[in-house]
């Protein structure tokens, strides 16, 4: 199951990459590589989504330009050291939140924000550095967090799907104060097999701080497709408890699927803002069903 694509999603795929490609080479290759990737949507499977369909235009673009998929190394080392810099602070605020865990999921949903894919073009960290101010105000489904909190209370596994880059440092807190709340608990990070776009992998985990056993999907794809990702990722779903799923990737590729997953993220897109009828930057954590 999945959030399929559709027009909406085809347009601003390609109206993103084919500026991509005519910064690269000449209108010759741009149009090529538009020719094939249209020939890819056309005869996709149905319940094909956008991560997957970003990870087959990653590929042409590696192979008609050379395009170093980590090519974004240098702004995730910023996101990290960014988030890093100013974790006293955010600490200090979570701590002295009536409930730390709320808090932290608080800052942890913002830190979506940090997308370079679904944002390109548009990240400040002026912005972000004014949202961390509000962070506190953002409001979040009480039901489902209550539900959550439940949930966690009477399991033993809980499995975090990570999303971006400096993200992932506030995903650490949250687990952390998970961690603090719910000490029975045993926490999984999960992050991307290979480089994709600004999104997290081992390295970053690494530089994030990160004390949890990590996995990876096993993929280049913005997400988890159930049919691609790697052993390790399908063995600790099978096995979790509850599910973190951060990011509009791993909810667009989830959604529907027969796990326990809560997902969390900014509404970004049109295609989401449509979906959920949310207005832009809504924040969201949600249980499907």
């Amino acid at each position: 199951m999945s959030i399929p694509i559709n027009s909406v999603c085809i347009e601003c795929h390609l109206k993103k990459r084919l500026a991509l490609a005519r910064e690269l080479g000449d209108d010759n290759q741009a149009t090529a590589y538009a020719k094939e990737i249209l020939e890819v949507i056309a005869h996709a499977p149905e319940d094909m989504d956008s991560t997957w369909l970003g990870s087959i235009s990653d590929g042409m673009m590696q192979r008609i330009y050379g395009l170093d998929p980590n090519r974004l190394r240098e702004e995730k080392d910023f996101s990290n050291r960014f988030v890093l810099d100013r974790l006293p602070q955010i600490q200090g605020r979570i701590d002295g939140a009536d409930d730390p865990v709320y808090a932290a999921l608080q800052f942890a949903v913002l830190g979506n924000y940090l997308d370079f894919s679904a944002l390109q073009g548009e990240v400040s960290f002026q912005t972000l550095e004014d949202m961390l101010l509000s962070a506190q105000k953002l409001a979040l489904d009480k039901a489902h967090y209550e539900s959550f909190c439940e949930d966690l209370r009477k399991g033993k596994r809980l499995l975090y799907l990570t999303d971006n880059a400096g993200e992932i440092v506030f995903d650490r807190l949250l687990a952390e104060e998970i961690q603090k709340r719910f000490p029975h608990l045993e926490i999984t990070f999960c992050v991307r097999g290979k480089p994709v776009t600004n999104d997290a992998t081992r390295q970053d985990a690494a530089a994030a701080g990160i004390t949890f056993p990590i996995i990876d999907n096993g993929t280049a794809i913005g997400g988890t497709v159930l049919k691609f990702v790697g052993e390790d990722l399908k063995k600790a779903m099978a096995e979790a408890d509850v599910i973190v799923a951060k990011g509009m990737g791993n909810t667009e590729s989830l959604w529907g699927s027969p796990y326990n997953i809560y997902y969390a993220f900014l509404v970004k897109c049109e295609r989401f803002m449509k979906f959920f009828q949310k207005e832009k930057f809504t924040p969201m954590f949600i249980k499907q069903g």
